[in-house]
């Protein structure tokens, strides 16, 4: 290879490298915002402004949406454009029922490899979800609430399991906010009993209890979203619906 190409690879490589790295940190900021709250469900997301917000170019604002995509926070469809990620009713329990059925087997890849520090760690994360029930602090509980079972996820050696739950934590993240939202002090605590009953059965090794503990513990989420349909409204414009591959008829 002569000098001009190796010059001319070595830059196409750094502003890949930097394309790459201006993409991350744009994903990084819009993932916050819609887990927060900020960028609702079916919020239009334009490349155009997103290039002149960033000061970026079209490459590193496409790769940026690729990464949302990818983790289920935005929906694209090609010659229409990209949305904050909705869902209906009927999807969101779709979700939950997989988590309902998934996150234990997660648990059980995980739970061998807990040790004392995990469990303080644990217990921590419990605390400061209760005082941020106890305050209504939202955004205090959701953040806590979903450290603390990544937490106990965090020995899982998964080549997939891992990636598909939390692609589905955040596909729910916006109804999850406003169901926590409307939540009664029972409900809260009820939550906090039910992480502290999660920690002391795999302190004590019961691994089947603490997976009979947790899908209860999902499932009583899905249940009670499903009593909230006007959480799924159409208080914003329903993006397009998605394309399917076309097949014979049933």
């Amino acid at each position: 290879m002569g000098s001009q190409e190796k010059d001319t690879s070595t830059m196409t490589e750094a502003a890949t490298t930097r394309g790459g790295d201006a993409g991350e940190r744009i994903a990084g900021s819009i993932r916050e915002e819609i887990l927060a709250g900020a960028l609702s469900p079916g919020t239009r997301i334009r490349q155009e402004e997103l290039a002149e917000r960033f000061g970026a170019s079209r490459v590193p604002v496409r790769e940026a949406l690729r990464i949302l995509v990818h983790e289920g926070l935005v929906t694209s469809v090609a010659n229409a454009g990209s949305w904050v990620s909705r869902l209906t009713l009927a999807e969101c329990e779709e979700v939950y029922l997989m988590r309902e059925r998934l996150e234990p087997l997660l648990l059980r890849f995980s739970a061998p490899g807990l040790d004392e520090a995990d469990f303080a760690r644990l217990e921590e994360l419990a605390a400061r979800v209760a005082e941020a029930s106890a305050a209504a602090d939202v955004d205090g509980f959701l953040r806590h609430d979903r450290a603390f079972h990544l937490a106990s996820y965090a020995h899982a050696r998964t080549q997939q399991l891992g990636d598909v739950i939390a692609k589905l934590w955040n596909t729910t993240a916006p109804y999850r906010r406003a169901y926590v939202a409307a939540w009664t002090p029972e409900l809260r605590r009820l939550a906090d009993d039910e992480h502290n009953i999660l920690i002391q059965t795999l302190r004590d090794g019961d691994f089947e209890e603490a997976e009979r503990v947790l899908a209860g513990h999902i499932r009583r989420t899905r249940r009670q979203l499903a009593k909230h349909p006007e959480i799924f409204g159409d208080a914003v414009p329903r993006q397009p619906a998605r394309r399917r591959p076309a097949g014979p008829t049933p």
